[in-house]
């Protein structure tokens, strides 16, 4: 009888962990994605003034020669997501996502 009270209590501990492990999962991935916050907004008025695309190919070259082909959020130092995310995170944009593909003026090489 004892041997079978033991077994339990060791199955519910067991059965209690996994299920607190696995909140947690699910917790630190919905708060990844809370904080990676919105979007970077093309008409917002930081971005206007940096001339930040969501398409470096269409980077007003005129206004922005600074710009050279090959230049993207996603090669640049201020960049923080991985090269291959299609948005990540930028510090020149706290709290919202710019595109891999897009470009500022604010660009560094990433070296």
């Amino acid at each position: 009888m004892k041997q079978n009270r033991i077994n339990t209590g060791r199955r519910s501990f067991l059965k209690a962990g996994s299920l607190a492990v696995v909140s947690a999962a699910i917790a630190g991935s919905v708060g990844n994605a809370a904080a990676q916050g919105a979007k970077v907004d093309e008409k917002d008025a930081q971005a206007q003034s940096l001339g930040y695309k969501h398409d470096a190919t269409k980077v007003d070259k005129a206004k922005f020669a600074k710009y050279q082909a090959g230049q993207t959020c996603a090669n640049c130092t201020l960049y923080q997501g991985k090269p291959t995310d299609a948005w990540g995170g930028c510090a020149i944009f706290p709290g919202k996502q710019v595109a891999g593909k897009g470009w500022c003026s604010a660009y560094v090489k990433k070296v």
